[in-house]
C-alpha cells in the first residue's frame, strides 16, 4: 500500500481540501482513487493538521539554478563564473557546491531534496522554549481546559508578557503534530474528545426524545429577560442517555454556564426525574431559580408538580430545535468526554458526577471573557447575600 511520502503535492492538497469539507477518510479515498490507508496514514502522519504552505523566500536558490550550477559544473565553470552568470554571490554558490557533494558529485535534484529537507526543519516554538509555560499549559489540559480556553486563560493572567501567550493552535500542533510533540501525546485524552489526531468538523445529530405532555408552556412565552442572559437563574437542562435505561440530568444555568449534574439512580421515569431535579435545584438560593427550559421528552410530563414543589416554572422547546437549550446541548456535548455514547451510566456516583461538574466549571469558557462559571455563580450569590446583609 503506498504511504503518505509517496503522493504527489496535488494529491495531498487534495486530500486536505476534501477533508476540510468534511469527508471521512473512505470517501477521500474514493473521490481520488486511494486506499482508505493510504488517505488516514497521510492525515496521521500530520496528526490531523494541515501543514503550513511553505513559501521559498527569494534569497534561496531554485531548482532552475541549481541546474544551471550543475551544467555549469560540468563545463568547467568556478565558483565566481557561475555567480556572475546568476547574479549571485560567489560565497552562495561555493557554499552550495561543497555542501552537495562538491564538484564531483553535485546534482541539482538532489540539492533540490536537500534544501527543502533543510526547510521543514521547524522553527522552536515558545512552548519549547519556555517550561514554565510548557508546565502551565500540561496543568491545565489535565484539568481538562481545551486549548482554546487555555490560549484565553493565558491572555487574562499574562496580559502584559508576550512570552506567556500561546494560540490554540500552537497547542493542538504541539499535541498532534509528531515533529513537534513539546506536549506528551497522552494529554490529548484530556480533550473534549480524546482522539489521537485531529478531525474536521462535521455537522451532527442529536436524538431528542419526543412525548406526549399537556399543559406545557411554550418557549415562546418565556419572560424576555431570559433570552438576553442578563437576569441569572434561568436553567436549561435535559437528559444525558447511556444505554436504553440509564441516564443523568444536566442543568445549565444560561447567564454563568454553571452547570450541575444529577444522578437517577431509581431510572429515568417522569417521577424520578422531578423529585431528583427539585432536590438539586432547591440548594440554591430562591433568586437563582427563575426558570427551566426542557425539550418535551416524556421525562418531563411532571413538570407541574416539579414547578409547584421546586418554585419555578417549566417552559418547553419546540418539537426538533435543540438549539432552544444552546448552553445544555454544548455541556451534553462536553460530557461525552467523561461519559462517552452507548457506555452505561448506571453505576455513576453523584459524587464523580459532582467531580466532572466541578471540572466544567473551572474550565474558563470565551463566552465569559475567560471567567470560570464557578467564579461568576460565586459572585452572583456573594451579591445576592450582600444585598440581603444590607436589607
Amino acid at each position: 500500500m503506498p504511504k503518505g511520502h509517496y503522493l504527489t503535492e496535488a494529491v495531498k492538497d487534495a486530500i486536505w481540501e476534501l477533508r476540510a469539507e468534511g469527508l471521512s477518510d473512505r470517501e477521500i479515498g474514493r473521490r481520488l482513487g486511494l486506499a482508505r490507508g493510504t488517505v488516514s496514514h497521510h492525515l496521521a502522519r500530520a496528526g490531523g493538521i494541515r501543514p503550513r504552505a511553505r513559501r521559498r523566500p527569494e534569497r534561496c536558490l531554485s531548482l532552475e539554478e541549481r541546474e544551471e550550477i550543475s551544467r555549469a559544473i560540468a563545463r568547467g565553470h568556478s565558483a565566481r563564473a557561475i555567480a556572475r552568470t546568476l547574479g549571485r554571490s560567489h560565497t552562495t554558490i561555493g557554499r552550495e557546491i561543497d555542501r552537495c557533494g562538491g564538484r564531483g558529485h553535485y546534482r541539482a535534484h538532489a540539492a533540490e531534496r536537500e534544501a527543502s529537507r533543510r526547510a521543514r526543519r521547524p522553527r522552536p516554538t515558545k512552548l519549547e522554549l519556555s517550561p514554565e509555560l510548557r508546565r502551565l499549559v500540561a496543568e491545565r489540559l489535565k484539568e481538562d481546559n481545551s486549548p482554546q480556553q487555555i490560549a484565553g486563560w493565558l491572555r487574562l493572567e499574562y496580559p502584559d508578557n508576550e512570552e506567556m501567550r500561546v494560540s490554540h493552535e500552537t497547542i493542538y500542533r504541539a499535541l498532534y503534530v509528531q515533529a513537534r510533540g513539546t506536549l506528551r501525546r497522552e494529554l490529548t485524552r484530556h480533550l473534549r474528545r480524546g482522539r489521537s489526531r485531529r478531525y474536521a468538523r462535521s455537522q451532527s445529530s442529536k436524538r431528542q426524545g419526543q412525548g406526549k405532555l399537556t399543559d406545557m408552556v411554550m418557549i415562546s412565552e418565556r419572560p424576555p429577560e431570559v433570552e438576553d442572559r442578563a437576569v441569572p437563574g434561568h436553567w436549561e437542562g435535559d437528559l444525558l442517555i447511556g444505554t436504553r435505561t440509564n441516564a443523568i440530568a444536566t442543568l445549565v444555568e444560561r447567564s454563568t454556564r454553571y452547570c450541575q449534574l444529577v444522578a437517577l439512580p431509581e431510572g429515568s421515569g417522569a417521577e424520578e426525574v422531578a423529585d431528583a431535579l427539585k432536590a438539586s435545584i432547591t440548594t440554591l438560593p430562591a433568586q437563582l431559580r427563575r426558570s427551566l427550559t426542557w425539550d418535551q421528552g416524556s421525562e418531563m410530563s411532571e413538570h407541574r408538580r416539579f414547578s409547584l414543589e421546586a418554585g419555578l416554572p417549566v417552559y418547553f422547546c419546540d418539537p426538533r430545535s435543540p438549539w432552544q437549550r444552546g448552553s445544555n446541548e454544548n455541556t451534553n456535548g462536553l460530557l461525552r468526554q467523561y461519559f462517552p455514547k452507548g457506555k452505561s451510566l448506571a453505576g455513576v456516583s453523584q459524587e464523580r458526577l459532582d467531580e466532572v461538574a466541578g471540572k466544567l466549571n473551572r474550565r474558563p469558557r470565551e463566552t465569559l471573557g475567560f471567567r470560570t462559571p464557578a467564579e461568576k455563580l460565586a459572585e452572583l450569590i456573594e451579591g445576592l447575600e450582600t444585598t440581603g446583609a444590607e436589607r
